[in-house]
Order: C-alpha cells, then sequence, then structure tokens
C-alpha cells in the first residue's frame, strides 16, 4: 500500500515532511510517494539512510499557498503538489493522500479528483479532540461544511460511529449532538430535526452534548457530530486553551525557583500530559466520505505528526473504511 504525501505545502518546506516519510518506512515498513519538487526533496532525502524501494518522488512544480483561492488555484495549478497527490489516489497508484497545506485545497482537489463515496451528501472533516481518559472524542463536522441539513449531521454520525469503531478501536461509540443544552428539546431547527433522525439509527445515540462533555468532563460521549461552522470554532478555541494553558504554567514556574525545582520533579507528568494533548498523535483529521482516504495536517506539522499521519491512512485502507461507509449510508433512509 502507497501513500502519497504532499511534501511541498507545509510551513517549513519539505525538510519535516520528508524526515516524517522517511521514518514511516524505516520504522513501521510503509510505502511512500513525496509529491513536490524533485530536486528539493532529493536534496533533503539525501541526510538518511531508507530502503530505497519504499519512497518514490513524483514530480509537482507548483505549490498552493495558504492565502490562495482553494476552488481557484485547485483548477489553475493541476501541477501542484497536493493535486498531484490526489491524482495518484484517483488512479489506484496510492491508497490514500495526506497534504498538511491550505485545508480548502486539499478538501477541493478530493472532491475533484476523487469525489464522493455513493450516497454521501457532504464528505465532513473528522478531528480527534483528546479527553481526560481512552480514545480521543471524534469531532465532526470539524469545517468542511459550514452550512447543513439535517441530514448531513445523521451522515456525519454514521461515519463518524464507524471511524471512532475501526480506527479507535472503541467497541460501542456513544454518539451525540453538540447543542446548548442536554434535554431533548434544546437545540435550533436543523439540530432536533437531526436528532430525529440519529435516534432512529442503528447506533449509540446518547442524545444532545455540551460542549464540556468533548473533553470527558460531563456525558460519556465518542463522536459529536455538529456543523462545520460551529466545529471549527470548537476546534481552534481547543487548541488556543491547550496553547494558553502550557504558557501560563511556563510562565508561572519561571517566577519561582520553588516552583522550578517542583516542575523538574514533575517533567515525566508534563511530558505525559503534552503527548496525550498534541494533535501529531493522530497525525491530522480525515476528510470522511470522499472516494479515497484523505488525511488533513497542520501546516506546522512535525515529523511524529507525519508519520501517524501514514499509519491512520494505511489503517483506513487495511480496515476498508470507505466500503463500510459506503454500505452503512446505503442502509440509512432519511
Amino acid at each position: 500500500m502507497w501513500v502519497a504525501v504532499d511534501a511541498m505545502s507545509g510551513d517549513y518546506g519539505p525538510d519535516r515532511i520528508v524526515e516524517g516519510a522517511v521514518n514511516a518506512v524505516n520504522q513501521d515498513g510503509r510505502n511512500v510517494i513525496l509529491v513536490g519538487k524533485e530536486e528539493d526533496i532529493s536534496e533533503t532525502l539525501l541526510k538518511y539512510e531508507y530502503d530505497t524501494n519504499k519512497i518514490r518522488i513524483v514530480h509537482a512544480s507548483e505549490i498552493i499557498g495558504m492565502n490562495d483561492s482553494p476552488s481557484i488555484a485547485v483548477r489553475a495549478m493541476e501541477d501542484s503538489s497536493v493535486v498531484q497527490a490526489a491524482q495518484l489516489v484517483a488512479d489506484k497508484t496510492c491508497v490514500g493522500m495526506f497534504s498538511p497545506g491550505n485545508t480548502g485545497a486539499t478538501m477541493a482537489a478530493a472532491l475533484l479528483y476523487l469525489g464522493r463515496i455513493s450516497g454521501v451528501l457532504r464528505p465532513p472533516i473528522a478531528a480527534p479532540i483528546p479527553r481526560e481518559k481512552g480514545a480521543p472524542t471524534l469531532l465532526l463536522d470539524a469545517g468542511a461544511n459550514v452550512d447543513c441539513k439535517p441530514e448531513y449531521l445523521a451522515q456525519f454520525a454514521i461515519m463518524g460511529e464507524l471511524y471512532s469503531r475501526l480506527i479507535f478501536n472503541i467497541h460501542k461509540p456513544k454518539v451525540g449532538i453538540l447543542s446548548n443544552g442536554e434535554e431533548d428539546k434544546k437545540g435550533n431547527s436543523v439540530t432536533l430535526k437531526a436528532f430525529e433522525y440519529i435516534k432512529k439509527l442503528p447506533i449509540d445515540f446518547v442524545g444532545n452534548v455540551e460542549g464540556r462533555d468533548l473533553y470527558g468532563g460531563g456525558r460519556d460521549v465518542d463522536v459529536v457530530v455538529c456543523d462545520g461552522f460551529v466545529g471549527n470554532i470548537v476546534l481552534k478555541a481547543t487548541e488556543g486553551l491547550s496553547k494558553s494553558i502550557f504558557a501560563v504554567l511556563r510562565e508561572s514556574i519561571a517566577q519561582s525557583s520553588l516552583a522550578q525545582t517542583g516542575a523538574l520533579l514533575l517533567k515525566p507528568t508534563f511530558t505525559a500530559i503534552k503527548k496525550r494533548l498534541d494533535y501529531a498523535e493522530y497525525g491530522g483529521a480525515l476528510l470522511l466520505g470522499v472516494d479515497g482516504t484523505c488525511l488533513i495536517g497542520h501546516g506546522s506539522s512535525n515529523a511524529h505528526a507525519v508519520r501517524n499521519a501514514i499509519r491512520v491512512v494505511v489503517e483506513c485502507a487495511e480496515r476498508d473504511v470507505n466500503q463500510r461507509i459506503k454500505e452503512d449510508i446505503e442502509k440509512a433512509k432519511f
């Protein structure tokens, strides 16, 4: 199974992406096609030892920037690294793709070249959010669809439940709708109608959940569905809060020699907490519902994130996630 990796679109050029790909090859035995400017990628690869049969390069002369218009750029820049990565999946050379670049461009390329799985109305972004215990909570949609119909949310529930079960190995994921209260009658017209749809599905539906439940501090829930407008705000707020907590800790520790001594003793604990909250552990967010695996990473993805992203793409292929989505969507009637 080959994985297409957009090696050029991240914030730091090919350095971290190539390092992560090499780690995936050397430590996990993966097969990777690095897509981008061949000269730059080849030069970076010279730093490492690896099985040359497991890494290939596909040249792409263009890079879609973070500020480029996604739909325009994808159509105008057919030789961009993200478009060429999508093309490799479309022609079945690769089982999936990973890009740490422009999220909108990655989505546009995936939709244009891969298309949707039969029956899927709108593909959502499924973002893992760390919680107190166990596997992360899966939040979807995390930004792909700003305006949603109730049927979309119901399909998000189907896809999220399946992903949580197959990839996070949760036997029977609990699914909820993000709302402004736990009561069945809380929410807007879209969530209220979606509630009626989802409760008829053959999944463990717990009803409405609140924002605090995402992190394991309230109701027990594994998959949380919402529209992309709300989901993206939740995701960015979560990332910002995590960074702020560690910044405040560092500042407070620096102000006291006693605190610094205590911090040294607690260093293993702080390291474990940071690892638990680190997006790199999950590689990125999956665009569910497209006919080929597409993982979207942070622009600042490090080598650890890239290695994990490649792992997730392969796991999705091995566990036939897309075929299972197609089957479950076909069974659902709204």
